[in-house]
């Protein structure tokens, strides 16, 4: 556990207690219930992750006149009961959940005693966790919520912990026999070609009820239409390309569309192939606008394009009813591919952080084809952003969005547009991520630590940046001033301790 001093705490304190609870925010006395505590542990790890303030009473309970500071009652409330749910935190989840990190906060407790509050912040999970013997939890705007069967299968599959790519399907094996299927078996130097003996050994069929069916794995793999065979069990595999003109879509009697829209079909490895293609066709021949004469010249890397594409495809929840949608405006290119970011990936720390596969079965025997558009090493992403930087173009934006309750999606943008002066570049960098420090200041500027930190120390004395609290300058973060909250609370509280043990 972290000590903060006396000093380095109290605008944290005065922070939370101006702060409501939220999605990311929850308050526990240590007398109440403690069984409420770990609720809301398993809830944070299954959502988002958020920080468990304990010793801070809640803000329904004040009465009229009552000052901030008389819901500090700290874990000196009942020392016994915090060193208990620290303890049994270990053993208390199915699958235990690792990633909790402590920060105790010296304070003046609501008698004017010395006293304790603690912040446990808890990391999004890979994983689905449940109490041992109390269910499974999930987090709602401001309260906890146990879940049912079908939530939790649902969020195996967000989380990349299942996919569909694993489920069976009951099609006939010799709709497999394909070029596809010869291609690879050819390039794998497979003499023995029977789908019947070599699906089962590659990991790509099952049997049910007697019957041997190929996985949707292998639909994807070989079938011709995969989509037309998906359309009875309500998937989708196509993708769908449209060109519009301008920046916007136009909903109207007649649609802002260049031409007709492009349905892409086929097994994946020819799939992904086409799309590249037909975008970068479009994508070079780009677009007068009308009346002006003015022509839009698009200047995205080609690498870019098409990993965008093959991620869609490889990474996408083959399970929910939409196709891959790819729209080019004349500003930019989205790939919109349903699903949400499996695993603990998030658009901020997409750049950075590990791959997480959703459909590593498609990946791994993808790979097998001659030319094949992945290598499956995970270098994808941070190449994207490495291409963009190099063209001089803003970095690729990661954006989840749900259009309706039953099909979230993941929207990368490609912006055509040179990267503006830096202010301009960091102040839109935090509008979508947040708190900003030195190191990232340094990979969109190009500035060595000392450079980089005498930049911001300018423009905190400009006011156009504040710094938010920290335990060291290393770990410091700044912020536009309108933009201090709880969110930029909850980053500057996690500046630092990535690196420490789970349950420190």
């Amino acid at each position: 556990m972290i000590d903060l001093s006396p000093a380095q705490s109290t605008d944290r304190i005065a922070a939370l207690l101006a702060a409501p609870e939220s999605r990311t925010l929850d308050f526990k006395r240590i007398s109440g219930k403690q069984g409420r505590m770990y609720e809301a542990v398993c809830a944070f790890a299954n959502t988002q992750g958020g920080l468990l303030v304990i010793g801070i009473g809640d803000a329904k309970a004040l009465k009229p006149g009552d000052k901030p500071q008389s819901r500090l009652f700290g874990i000196e409330e009942n020392p016994e009961g915090f060193d208990d749910f620290r303890r049994e935190l270990l053993n208390r989840f199915t699958p235990p959940i690792t990633k909790l990190h402590w920060i105790q906060l010296p304070c003046t407790l609501h008698n004017s005693q010395p006293g304790h509050v603690v912040v446990v912040r808890v990391e999004k999970s890979e994983q689905v966790h449940s109490i041992v013997g109390d269910g499974t939890w999930t987090r709602m705007d401001a309260s906890n919520r146990e879940m049912n069967a079908a939530e939790i299968t649902d969020l195996a599959y967000q989380r990349g912990i299942k996919s569909a790519e694993t489920l069976p399907m009951p099609v006939a094996l010799d709709l497999l026999n394909t070029n596809a299927w010869r291609s690879y078996c050819l390039n794998r130097g497979l003499a023995d070609k029977d789908l019947a003996t070599r699906l089962p050994r590659l990991g790509l069929a099952a049997t049910v009820d007697g019957v041997q069916q190929p996985l949707l794995a292998a639909l994807l793999l070989f079938a011709d239409e995969p989509g037309a065979l998906l359309a009875g069990q309500g998937m989708r595999a196509d993708i769908r390309v449209f060109h519009y003109k301008g920046r916007a879509v136009l909903r109207g009697d007649v649609p802002n569309l260049l031409l007709s829209p492009r349905t892409i079909t086929g097994p994946v490895i020819a799939q992904i192939a086409e799309a590249q293609d037909y975008v970068l066709e479009r994508l070079a021949a780009g677009l007068t606008m009308s009346g002006s004469g003015f022509k839009t010249r698009y200047r995205y890397p080609e690498r870019v394009i098409k990993e965008a594409i093959t991620n869609a495809v490889l990474h996408r929840d083959y399970r929910l009813n939409r196709d891959i949608h790819v729209r080019i405006f004349d500003d930019r290119v989205e790939v919109e591919s349903p699903g949400r970011l499996p695993g603990h990936l998030t658009p901020a720390t997409i750049e950075t952080a590990r791959s997480v596969p959703r459909n590593s079965l498609l990946a791994r025997h993808l790979r097998e084809f001659p030319n094949p558009p992945n290598v499956d090493a995970g270098e994808g992403v941070p190449m994207m952003f490495a291409q963009m930087a190099q063209a001089n173009l803003y970095e690729p934006l990661f954006r989840e969005q749900q259009k309706d309750a039953a099909v979230p999606t993941l929207v990368v943008t490609l912006l055509n547009e040179e990267r503006p002066p830096l202010w301009l570049q960091v102040s839109d960098w935090i509008d979508r991520n947040g708190p900003i420090a030195n190191g990232k200041l340094r990979q969109i500027s190009g500035l060595d630590t000392l450079a980089s930190s005498k930049q911001l120390q300018k423009w905190v004395a400009q006011g156009v940046l504040v710094a938010l609290p920290a335990a060291s300058r290393q770990q410091a973060s700044y912020t536009k001033p309108e933009l201090v909250g709880l969110a930029d609370l909850a980053q500057s509280l996690s500046f630092g301790l990535d690196n420490e043990d789970g349950n420190s």
